[in-house]
Parts: C-alpha cells; structure tokens; sequence
C-alpha cells in the first residue's frame, strides 16, 4: 500500500473527485482519501507515477509520502489570519460606504455624500482589492470548473463573482441615469462573502489543529539526543546516531531515548505517556525500556535494542497517523453525496434564479437568492463529518495505550456483538504459581517445599519453575539431588540425602504403588504429588491465576449486552473453572490454535465478533475476526494480526476500546445528521422557499459556522475519560465447623464455598474450627452451611 500527500484538495467534492480519478487508474484495487489530513492511500499494482498523473489530471497535486512520520502541519491557520485581517481592513471602509450612510445616517465625506458614482466607484475598487487578496477561491474554484469537477471554491466564486459582476453592470448603468441604482449595488456582499468564508476557514483550520493535538503529543516524546558510553566517557550524540547495541546512560528526569535494556542499576520510569498508568514502574537489570518514557529516579547503564523508526514510540506515532489517514466504512455515505453535491446546488441555484424571474421579481432580487443558495451550501462539512472523528478517537486511544490499526477498527469495535477471549494470558495472568501446599500430617510444608525445590530445580517445565519461584521466594534452602531423572509427561526421580524421591502427577505416582487424593481437582488447579521412600509426603498444587481485573472486564462486557465466550486448548474442567471465576458462561475448551480459527467463524453466524488473545498462537484466529485484539503487547505493538492493540495485560482496556468506538461513531453520525440537516434545511431557506429573503452575507456566515460546528462536536470525544471501578462491597460471615483435621480438610470446605455465587474467598482453619468467608453480595447463612454439611462436616450453630 502507498501513501500520498494530497494538495489543492478544500471539500468533500474534492476529495471524491480525486478518489474517483485515482480508482479508475488501471492497476488499483482500492483508494481511499483522507480530507482532514490531506492523504491517499492506495492498493494495487500501478505505479505511483501513474497515480499522481491522475491526481494531477483532475485538477489536484499529489507526492508520495516518505518513510517516516514527519510532524504534523501546524501552520495552515496563518496565512488564512493574515488573508482575514487584512480583508477586513478594507471590508470596514467598504462596509461604511455602502451601508453606514443609507441605514445608520453615519456622515459621508462630502464629495462622496453628493457623488453616488463615486461611491459605487469606490466600492468596486475595495471589493477589487479583498477579491485579489482572496484569490484563492477563484484560481482554486474554477480551475475545478474548467476540469468538471466544481468543489466549494466553486460555489463561493461564483457567488462572490456573480454579486461583483451584477453590480459592475449596475455601476455602468448609472453613468446613464445620472447616478440612480447606487442601493441596487451588491459589491459588500461579494466582498462579505469572501472575507466570512475566509474567517470561516481559519477557525476550522485552527479546530482541526486541536484534532491533531494527540499526535502531536506523542512526537514531542521523541528525545533528540542520546548521552552513549564511549570508551568509558560519556559522550551527548544526535539521537539519529544511535545503533543497536550502543550502551547509553539515564539520570533522573532524562527522557529514554531508545528501545533498551538496563545492563546496570536500578531506576523508576513514569510510562505514562505511552500506556496512560500514571504510577512509575520501577526497573532493575534485564527491565526493558520505551523511548519517549521519562526517569524520574536513579542512574542505568543500558543497551540499545530499538532506534529509530524501529522504536516503540515511532510505531505508535506511525499506527496513529496511519489509522488517521485511513478512511471508515460510516463515511462511505457522505462520499456518495459529496460526488454530486456540489453539481446539483449549482443546478438548484439556476433553478431558484429562474423561478423568482417568472414570478415577476426583479434580476437583482432573483441573483441574491442564487447567491445565497451557493454561499451556504456546506460541502465541507459532509467531507469533515468522520474524519475529525476518527483523528480525535485515534489520538484518545494513543494516550490510554489503545492502538486502532485502522478507521474500520475504530468503527467495527462499537457494533461486536460476541467478544471471544483466550484464556492464558488473556483471561489469566499466563504464568503458573503455587496455589496451595498440603503437607501429610507427619510433614512440614517447609520440608515438602523443600524436597519439591531440590527435584524441581532441575526441571524445565512452566509448573516445576512455579515451584522453584514459590522456594525461592520463602527463601528455602536448595539441596542438591543426585541421580535425577526426568520422565517426560509424567514426573522426575532421584535421590535426596540417601533417600529416594520423587515427584509428579497422579499417574506417575501411582504407577510406583503410591495412593493420592487430592481435593482441588475442581478449581482450576493441577495437583504435583510428592513421595519419599515410597510415602506420600504431600501435594503442591499450582494453577494460572485470573487477572485481577478479569471479572469486571466480563462484568463490565456483559453489561454492555455483549456475549462473552472463553476460547482455549485446556482442558474442559479447568476452563469451565477459569470461566466460572471470571463470571464467563459460554465456554469452548479443547480447541487447538488452528480450531479457534473455526470456532470464530462460526460465532460469526451470530453477528459481529472480536478476538481477544496475545497475539502469538492466536494469529489465525485474530485475523479470521471481524476485529483482532492483540493485548499485552508492550513494545511488540506492531502485531500483524490484530485490528488493535493494546499495550497493557489489562482485559479492561478492551472495555474501553468498545466504549471508545461506541462514542466515536455516535460523534460521527452527530456529524453527519449535522452536515445533512444543515443542507437540507439551508438551501431551501437561502432560495426564499420559506418567504424570507436571506442576504447572501449571512448565507457565507452561516457555512462557515456549519464546519466550525461539525469539527467543534469531534473534539468533544476528548472529554472521554476511563471509568474507574467502582469500589466492591464486601461482607465477612464466620462459621464454625467440626470435624477438620487436616490442611486436606481445609481445602474441602474452602472449595465447597468458593463454588457458590456470591463467595470470593475462604480463610478455613482445622486449628480453629472456622471458616471466615469473604461475600461480594450477601449469601443465605443455611446455602453456606448446606455446602459445609453436604463434604461431611459439622456446623457449629
């Protein structure tokens, strides 16, 4: 795909007239063109050569754009300022003459007071002056003419020149009828006409700036020098000069200039400019590192892994800028209109001349209505109504660490029906950790964590590392195991302190001659058992924990009226487990990486549906979805297969990109009932249709107004803020129990409760014959009790 810089290029018409000269270029599959930032985007085979001499061709230039993000264009509001003022200097004298004295009584220099042809003189001559001053709208607007392709430069021309020309004629009928006719004049409306729509411009010029303010945001991340490690000295670089591998320094309140890694020392970084978390992020050696992001503490020595183009912040610039560009599917509608827009309201204002000259009113009276028909019709705003949207939605995401690829994404987010979620990394935190040690009643859990750490340390499996964390983490001291054996799938042998040990799942043990139980098969978790000279010692369970925001993410989808499905390859038991504890109810286990693929499409019978997963082994599934959403990215934001990213491990973000899309296309269609309510109420109002006689002034004021207020509603989607979550109501309940003798017995009655709605932890405790029970809703006292009873257990009344 190509990208283009699009100049010459002021409305809607112009941009479809583009769009429409590009797509009939042979070798393109697919145009797309951008008013807001003045882009192109082009699929297909032919040749850019050939692409912009179509441009060109339909009265407009283009370029290819470079590689790399350039800054976004600031200055367009100047010279438009300047041509303002200026034309107002000479519109007030103007104005004075032709209205101050008639309407007001204000006082004339007495050679104009009793000379009207001097007067009328005068005013040509002023009008003269702001018609050269703004002779953009002419050379832009009838070059259009002369190519078929009349945009709104057209309209104001011919308005502003129709009004110059009539009373140029009237100013020459004068000299014969001794100066009669000067009210006749209308060269203050050709001038008004110009200098409103150029006012108007400069403040849509200046509101479509602040559309850009997020993007802009993110390049002034971009530090422009490096301090790099050279020969033991420090030396300040041209942050372009930085490679892969160079070795920089950061000292508090220094900006990170690269991609890196902390080789040496510790150090807090605030991220919040690329993920939104205002909380500093503390880092230590092997942390990596974003540019953009700023040390607030301490002193690092770092390796450079990313620079340039290749750097988080740039491909996070470069995602926004692109998505900006590209074009939503909403506003293939306004396209459709803005095509013939601009020829029919030169056809309704022929029409409207014609008819006020048939029904008997005079030539000047009949012009004025054409005028004010093409001065307030609004082509531009139709041509704004999404893109200003879409800018402003993209730019709010970026600073939330929510990256829509494209516009479709933007929009397609809002209107999911079905929100897919994988459930490792996704729905869990993706690492296995040590749920629950049950030590036999001759047996310490220090001395099972003990024997576990010495045969685990060994092991390369994901649950053996979990228990070597969890050893490490209580600080328990390793023994050294000899003769260990691994038996893939099963478990691992050896022996410790002259005694034979061994560890690993049920079969394994029981192969050995060993008996197990264990109580919490149903909870998610996969038990390791553990033996010594042929005794059962214990069990160690380990599990892959939701995230902490899992359930309100579901809650908060649920909410919305979304259905929420848990697509993994575990096994059903555990899925359903996970699912339950995240508040899922549609589960689909057992499906392998190429199945999810499947599974989508067809969950896709029942309307839109988003993929959520990590984007690794759920690339064909992401793509296969109506959108794709890669979450945890971190610095790998560039993800092929999602529609977005997410640059936190937070399924919540997902929520908000919903929101997000929801409140986008809402502003859009606000924009586009606007632009078309406008036009249709408008162009009838300006022809008289309603009995009033619209002066051709307030016409030009009132489509300069229309654009102002189209891009005025998109920067509203700025006061979108992350609805923080509400804080959870809990209540405690104790209830004795007899009968517990053993950790074993705790683990019956904690998973008893936590199957019931409502529970959110058990403390229970054999030692002090209760169990404290956390509730986020209040649960019947005899629910809880009958759940007790029902394992064999006694309640205390």
């Amino acid at each position: 795909m190509d990208q283009y810089k699009v100049t010459g290029m002021t409305c809607a018409a112009c941009s479809a007239r583009v769009e429409k000269s590009v797509s009939a270029v042979a070798g393109v599959d697919r145009c797309a063109v951008n008013l807001l930032t003045h882009s192109m985007e082009v699929e297909g085979t032919a040749k850019p050569e050939t692409v912009i001499a179509a441009v060109k061709q339909a009265g407009y230039g283009a370029s290819l754009k470079g590689e790399t993000v350039k800054e976004v264009e600031t200055d367009g509001a100047k010279p438009l300022l300047v041509r303002f003022l200026t034309s107002v200097l000479f519109l007030v004298i103007l104005m004075y003459l032709s209205m101050g004295s008639s309407m007001w009584g204000w006082p004339l220099p007495s050679f104009f007071a009793t000379n009207p042809l001097a007067q009328a003189l005068l005013q040509l001559i002023l009008t003269a002056i702001i018609m050269v001053i703004n002779q953009h709208f002419f050379t832009s607007g009838f070059v259009a003419l002369w190519h078929r392709s009349p945009n709104m430069n057209s309209l104001v021309a011919l308005g502003s020149a129709a009004a110059f020309l009539y009373s140029t004629a009237v100013l020459f009928s004068m000299t014969a009828n001794v100066g009669h006719g000067l009210h006749d004049l209308y060269f203050e409306s050709a001038a008004m006409i110009l200098t409103l729509i150029t006012l108007g411009k400069f403040l849509e010029e200046r509101s479509k700036g602040k559309t850009t303010d997020a993007l802009r945001g993110l390049m002034t991340l971009k530090p422009e020098v490096a301090t790099l490690l050279i020969d033991g000295k420090e030396t300040v670089v041209a942050i372009d000069t930085v490679k892969v591998g160079d070795t920089f320094v950061l000292r508090s309140g220094e900006r990170i200039p690269v991609d890196g890694i902390v080789l040496e020392g510790r150090c807090a970084v605030d991220e919040s400019a690329l993920t939104g978390e205002s909380i500093p992020v503390d880092k230590e050696e092997g942390s990596s590192l974003a540019s953009g992001t700023v040390c607030l503490t301490g002193y690092v020595l770092c390796r450079a892994e990313r620079v340039g183009e290749d750097t988080t912040l740039s491909q996070i610039i470069r995602m926004v800028n692109d998505a900006s560009a590209s074009k939503a599917p909403i506003a293939k509608i306004a396209d459709r209109v803005a095509g013939i827009f601009v020829p029919t309201v030169l056809v309704i204002a022929l029409i409207t001349a014609t008819v006020w000259l048939l029904i008997g009113k005079p030539f000047g009276y009949a012009l004025a209505r054409a005028i004010s028909v093409l001065v307030i019709s609004c082509p531009c705003a139709l041509g704004l109504a999404t893109p200003v949207a879409i800018m402003v939605g993209n730019g709010v995401g970026a600073k939330h660490g929510i990256l829509y690829k494209t516009a479709t994404a933007l929009e397609i987010a809002g209107k999911v029906q079905t929100v897919v979620l994988d459930k490792t990394g996704t729905v869990t935190a993706g690492k296995p950790v040590v749920s629950a040690i049950l030590p036999m009643a001759d047996c310490s859990e220090k001395e099972l964590l003990s024997v576990a750490y010495a045969l685990e340390y060994k092991s390369e499996h994901p649950l053996a590392r979990a228990i070597v964390e969890k050893a490490e983490e209580e600080q328990i001291n390793r023994l050294e195991i000899d003769s260990f054996e691994v038996v893939p799938g099963r478990g691992v042998s050896g022996l410790l302190e002259g005694k034979s040990v061994l560890g690993g799942n049920q079969a394994y043990l029981e192969s050995k001659g060993i008996q197990t139980t264990f109580p919490q098969t149903a909870n998610g978790q996969t038990p390791l058992y553990f033996a010594q000279d042929g005794i059962l010692i214990g069990t160690i369970a380990v599990a892959d924990p939701i995230l902490p925001d899992s359930r309100d993410a579901v809650s908060a989808l649920k909410q919305m009226g979304l259905r929420v499905v848990l697509l993994t390859g575990d096994r059903r038991e555990t899925a359903e487990e996970i699912a339950r504890q995240a508040g899922i109810d549609h589960v689909r286990a057992g499906v392998l990486p190429d199945g999810k693929e499947s599974a989508v499409r067809e969950l896709q019978g029942d309307g839109w549906v988003m993929m959520v997963g990590d984007g690794i082994n759920d690339a064909p599934a992401l793509k296969t979805a109506d959108v794709g959403v890669a979450i945890g990215a971190g610095a790998d934001i560039a993800m092929d297969a999602a529609d977005i990213v997410l640059v936190n491990s937070r399924l919540s973000d997902v929520v908000t990109a919903i929101r997000l899309s929801k409140k986008t296309l809402k502003n859009i269609r606000e924009n586009l009932f606007w632009a078309f309510f406008y036009n249709v109420i408008g162009i009838p109002l300006a022809a008289g249709a309603f009995g009033l006689a619209l002066n051709p002034m307030f016409g030009a004021a009132a489509m300069s107004l229309s654009s102002i207020c189209v891009v005025s509603n998109a920067l509203r989607l700025n006061r979108f803020r992350i609805k923080k979550k509400e804080e959870v109501k809990t209540m405690e309940k104790v209830i004795g129990i007899e009968g517990m003798m053993c950790p074993h017995c705790e683990a019956h009655v904690r998973n008893a409760l936590l199957a019931i709605d409502g529970v959110t932890e058990v403390v229970a405790s054999h030692e002090q014959k209760k169990a404290t029970i956390t509730l986020s809703h209040d649960v019947a006292d005899e629910v809880l009790k009958a759940a007790i009873r029902e394992q064999g257990y006694t309640v205390i009344e």
